[in-house]
């Protein structure tokens, strides 16, 4: 009996530890409130990296079909992600709001593809305290912003690249842009998305935390765009 409730005190020790490694403090006390948050997270896909990742997973869904075949794509806008300055809120409305089909197709240039279109309003979109219609509005007036470097506009052929000569030729472009606002992520060797940071008014800002997640890799491979 003795050696039991030693066991049940030792148990309730542990417990009490693994809550203290994780303080409730690391999740911001605006959780999941609808626009609740301190800025938004541009994200653009390298349209060819994703293609050729899908491709080597054999995927054959209809979002991989619509933007790996036919048209070739650069970068295209993965999405607009409310964030604070430490973490980020997610599904903020369970369920979402059905997103109008006549959205979503009215945004297929930018994001080709409707399964992302409408997971985007889901998780992000329902974070941002706009309706259905001024979130798009506002992915779109963002994507608008941004310059893309002539190199990138048209790539034919593999390009083997530092991170940091991407940053670089976006800061170069774009006006107000710093290396403290803008991210690369990148997988195994593949560059995956430039994310770049905005405040509400998607004017460009500095994001510790964002570019405290870039790519550490020396160089990143830019495959070409493919089709057309």
């Amino acid at each position: 009996m003795v050696q039991a409730f030693r066991l049940v005190i030792s148990l309730g020790v542990l417990a009490l530890a693994a809550l203290t490694a994780y303080p409730a403090s690391a999740q911001d006390r605006r959780q999941n409130a609808p626009g609740e948050f301190d800025f938004y997270v541009l994200s653009l896909s390298w349209s060819p990296s994703f293609c050729e990742a899908a491709q080597e997973r054999g995927g054959n869904n209809r979002s991989a079909q619509m933007q790996c075949g036919g048209r070739p794509y650069s970068f295209v806008v993965h999405g607009l992600w409310p964030q604070y300055d430490r973490g980020f809120p997610n599904y903020c409305e369970r369920p979402a709001p059905r997103l109008a089909r006549s959205i979503m197709t009215s945004m297929l240039d930018l994001m080709p593809a409707p399964g992302l279109i409408f997971n985007e309003w889901d998780k992000h979109g329902t974070c941002s305290g706009l309706g259905q219609r001024g979130y798009f509005e506002a992915i779109r007036k963002a994507r608008a912003s941004v310059k893309i470097p002539d190199e990138f506009l048209d790539l034919q052929q593999a390009k083997t690249i530092a991170p940091d000569a991407i940053e670089e030729a976006f800061i170069k472009v774009n006006p107000g842009l710093s290396n403290s606002a803008i991210a690369v992520t990148c997988d195994r060797n593949r560059l995956t998305e430039v994310r770049l940071c905005m405040s509400k008014d998607l004017q460009f800002r500095a994001c510790e935390e964002i570019d405290r997640r870039a790519c550490r890799r020396d160089q990143v491979v830019m495959p070409p765009m493919r089709g057309g």
